[in-house]
């Protein structure tokens, strides 16, 4: 008889409910988050289960990782597509995990994407450069605001960012506080190069960022960056299934030619969305077509629109780059 298992995720337990043709349980319990005991509780079911169904929750690698190289197939869940029965009263973590073997069963489970271990490690370290970045731009603004803010003088950041920039131009307590965050900007730039110089260690510079470096904007940090978030393209069925997972699709629900609302803005890769608007910048101001489809947006609409237009082309063009195996043509994306 086959079975069916969902595991209810939590940081600190997991609940283990496996169901079998029937929707009658025939195994539940609650246990630490401990591998160990995973495996000892589920091994004497392993022939007979169709799939583990896990919860895409923030701590979900150790669990995943460690029951498929037992051999278990395993289900990511996209928690934020599961429906849950309308009208419940009652609800607790049995009853989650028991409705995930069942939308298993039924065949109905909206799952999402295991990203392979060993580039899932190396797209971390991007993300944590990605973090440590907008750090350090925090850091600069804090420099040029106090300096502007007691001054009036306006100091650019490439001059804050030159290695012989002292602050000169503010006194005592204030010139204390710039430093401290000129020291800090420092010393997150040198955690910066260590992290790309171990993402160059890591992996091998594939074809692909060749490809996707011909789009102006995108250099080896970004284009690496793409591709790891993207993972395969082959698990977008088309290329708006793409645009929107890098959340460059606009969020909204009309009715009758009205705007009724808005869906989940957030839904989709954060990371994609970033690095598509930072090319987007790059390209309109050094790809005159690029250029001159923004300023046409701009006068309609305003910069923030208008840049997120462009973000939106760049990510429909990588998807069919990294596809196709093929070179970036402006006049295709933006002719």
């Amino acid at each position: 008889m086959a079975l069916y298992c969902g595991i209810d995720l939590h940081s600190n337990n997991h609940v283990i409910v496996i169901n079998d043709e029937n929707d009658k349980t025939v195994f539940s319990k609650r246990i630490a988050n401990d591998i160990s005991l995973c495996l000892k509780y589920l091994t004497p079911f392993k022939e007979q289960l169709v799939g583990v169904a896990v919860e895409s929750t923030f701590n979900w690698y150790w669990l995943v990782d460690g029951l498929a190289e037992q051999g278990f197939k395993m289900l990511l869940v996209n928690t934020a597509a599961v429906k849950q029965y309308e009208g419940l009263k009652y609800s607790g973590d049995f009853k989650d995990a028991f409705h995930l073997a069942h939308l298993m069963r039924l065949g109905i489970l909206p799952t999402g994407y295991i990203y392979p271990k060993e580039q899932r490690a190396v797209r971390d370290m991007l993300r944590r450069r990605m973090q440590l970045v907008q750090l350090a731009s925090k850091q600069l603004l804090s420099i040029q605001n106090q300096i502007w803010r007691s001054s009036g003088i306006r100091v650019s950041s490439s001059q804050i960012k030159k290695k012989s920039f002292e602050v000169t131009l503010l006194r005592h307590h204030l010139k204390t506080a710039a430093d401290t965050n000129l020291r800090i900007y420092r010393s997150i730039q040198s955690e910066i190069k260590l992290l790309e110089e171990e993402v160059e260690k890591a992996i091998e510079a594939p074809k692909q960022l060749a490809l996707l470096q011909t789009m102006t904007g995108i250099g080896p940090i970004l284009g690496l960056t793409i591709l790891l978030e993207t993972g395969t393209t082959t698990r977008f069925e088309t290329v708006g299934d793409y645009a929107s997972y890098c959340r460059c699709v606009q969020s909204l629900r009309e009715s009758n030619n009205k705007k009724k609302g808005e869906g989940n803005a957030k839904s989709g890769n954060k990371y994609l969305s970033w690095a598509f608007s930072q090319a987007a910048h790059m390209a309109v101001r050094y790809e005159p077509k690029v250029k001159v489809f923004y300023d046409r947006k701009y006068q309609k609409k305003n910069g923030i629109v208008a840049i997120r237009a462009v973000a939106h082309k760049l990510a429909r063009a990588a998807y069919y780059m990294m596809k196709n195996n093929e070179p970036f043509d402006v006049n295709k994306a933006f002719g």
